[in-house]
């Protein structure tokens, strides 16, 4: 018992020793990294070396977005001149050699010497980070070009920067090479009419592909044209001889609204028009309705595209809603008993009011607050309710003065409550009846012995004799065949409670497993098939049955 003892001693010494060597190499270990982790290791990155280190921080990413991010940072600066009323035409060439070219009428870059850095402004605009004319309140009252980045970030991820500028009879001339000029700024001419040309090649050691595509600078252009009525923009592709755009719109975002709508059947002819300004916020915003069942609301912030919406957005479908509401309880209101209101104590859902809606939303304000580095989402809290009280109060008085419009409105927004609920009752009704079970499949499922969903696979195929030919050929240990009769309902023009009314549809989504209804109310994990597949005629009538079946 005692040599027992004395051997597990033995045994416990010999692990603490080991560990104890251990944990001594450990500290030696550590002396010896924060030994070598000294000043030294500390990398300063000056002037536009970070940029070039780390693009993506700045352009989102380094593939077709940021390379056309670039473009965009060149030309918001032309158009920021231009909502400050000083610049009317813009130009953008696309050269041969996809380098880009962007000149404007504007004032032109100072030129003079700046008072912090000692150099020509025009240099220090392009070389320094967070240098502009955008920062104080004197020369921009709001601008689209600045989101801490700017223009000296496509110089740093430029191979070359040409910059010309006219201003005080003068013509100044500067190139940059991967950021860093390699000129002095020099005059070159003489010139009575001012303005600035900036040419520029995106760098190939940077970008994965340096080729513009035509139809996103065209794209952007022409949006820009909408979001600033009268400025005439034009885009140049002298790679496709010479190919020529003009965008230049009189009528501002209510054209962009008639534009987006221009394959619609609209319910007025003319859109809605909302203006107003309050506490350095300027709002404009057009919308139009059409027979449709989708929304398209596109929100803008500084001439920025904000595709992930934002405050201004917020404030926009409060007040929609809430003036439509507004207007549903006003008992003065003619012909407001023609429609029924049961089940309306609660009001209209932002979905009701919103379906075939088409709408444009322009802020312009000082300080925008823009979440992410390449101006996705506007932040700015003040935004919602001074837009919300804007569009309310333009809104409701609209309505008055405007009964017929307003009744076409509640129309389309009652009909789309009424089909919400019926659509509610029928998926309660199709959950009742079938319960989407195993034991509830379609009868002309034809189905696999497999258990696990994983190995399980099934056909969707086009018509019932082909549906017998798929039996006879299937491996019914893992291979299910449901044939479909005809071409099945679009989805894509349909209301909820009609999908639901198709028996094709309906033997979908019982053979699949799954349930209907909202989106948080999937469950994949109940899906009886982890492969689908569409089989249909190798012709114009099958793919158009792939289509549907996908859409």
């Amino acid at each position: 018992m005692l040599v027992k003892d004395k051997a597990v001693a033995l045994s416990h010494g010999l692990i603490l020793s080991r560990r104890l060597r251990s944990r001594s190499k450990m500290t030696k270990k550590i002396f010896y990294d924060q030994a070598q982790y000294t000043a030294k290791q500390i990398q300063v990155l000056e002037g536009l070396e970070a940029v070039r280190k780390r693009p993506s921080m700045y352009i989102g990413n380094t593939g077709i977005r940021g390379l056309h991010h670039l473009v965009d940072e060149v030309v918001d600066n032309s158009i920021d001149e231009a909502m400050a009323g000083y610049c009317s035409k813009i130009k953008v060439i696309i050269h041969q050699d996809n380098s880009v070219t962007v000149i404007d009428d504007g004032r032109g870059i100072p030129v003079d010497i700046h008072s912090f850095t000692n150099l020509p402004a025009v240099t220090t605009v392009l070389t320094k980070l967070h240098a502009g004319g955008k920062f104080g309140s004197g020369s921009y009252q709001v601008s689209g070009g600045l989101h801490g980045v700017g223009i000296s970030v496509v110089n740093a991820l430029s191979e070359w920067l040409e910059v010309t500028v006219s201003r005080d009879n003068k013509v100044y001339w500067q190139r940059f090479e991967r950021g860093k000029p390699v000129s002095d700024l020099q005059v070159t001419g003489h010139s009575t009419k001012p303005g600035t040309k900036i040419t520029y090649r995106s760098d190939p050691e940077i970008f994965d592909d340096i080729t513009i595509n035509f139809d996103i600078v065209a794209h952007r252009l022409k949006e820009l044209a909408f979001l600033n009525a009268r400025i005439k923009i034009e885009l140049v592709d002298e790679r496709d001889n010479n190919k020529t755009v003009t965008f230049k719109y009189d009528g501002g975002i209510v054209e962009f609204v008639k534009y987006l709508n221009k394959n619609k059947d609209v319910l007025f002819s003319k859109p809605i028009y909302i203006s107003g300004k309050k506490e350095d916020l300027e709002v404009e915003i057009a919308l139009q309705y059409n027979t449709g069942y989708l929304e398209n609301i596109l929100s803008f912030a500084n001439n920025i595209h904000t595709e992930e919406g934002g405050t201004h957005l917020s404030g926009f479908k409060t007040a929609l809603t809430k003036a439509i509401n507004d207007y549903l309880k006003n008992d003065n209101i003619p012909n407001l008993k023609k429609y029924s209101l049961k089940g309306l104590e609660q009001g209209l859902s932002g979905n009701d009011v919103r379906e075939g809606l088409t709408a444009v939303i322009s802020v312009k304000l000082l300080n925008p607050q823009f979440e992410g580095q390449t101006k996705t989402k506007l932040g700015n809290n003040e935004v919602k309710g001074v837009v919300s009280s804007i569009v309310n109060d333009k809104l409701s008085a609209f309505f008055i003065e405007n009964p017929d419009t307003i009744q076409k409105i509640l129309a389309k927004s009652i009909s789309a409550y009424k089909a919400r609920e019926a659509a509610r009752r029928a998926r309660e009704l199709v959950r009742q009846k079938n319960g989407l079970s195993l034991g509830s499949l379609p009868g002309k499922l034809a189905d696999c012995s497999e258990r696990d969903p994983f190995h399980r696979e099934i056909f969707l195929v086009e018509g019932d004799s082909a549906g017998g030919s798929a039996k006879q050929g299937r491996d019914r240990k893992f291979q299910a065949i449901l044939p479909l009769r005809g071409k099945i309902l679009n989805v894509e023009k349909a209301r909820l409670h009609k999908i639901l009314s198709n028996n094709e549809i309906k033997a979908i989504i019982t053979a699949s497993g799954l349930q209907i209804g909202e989106d948080n109310e999937l469950d994949l994990s109940q899906l009886r098939y982890h492969k689908i597949i569409i089989m249909t005629d190798a012709d114009v009538d099958g793919e158009h049955i792939k289509t549907l079946l996908l859409t």
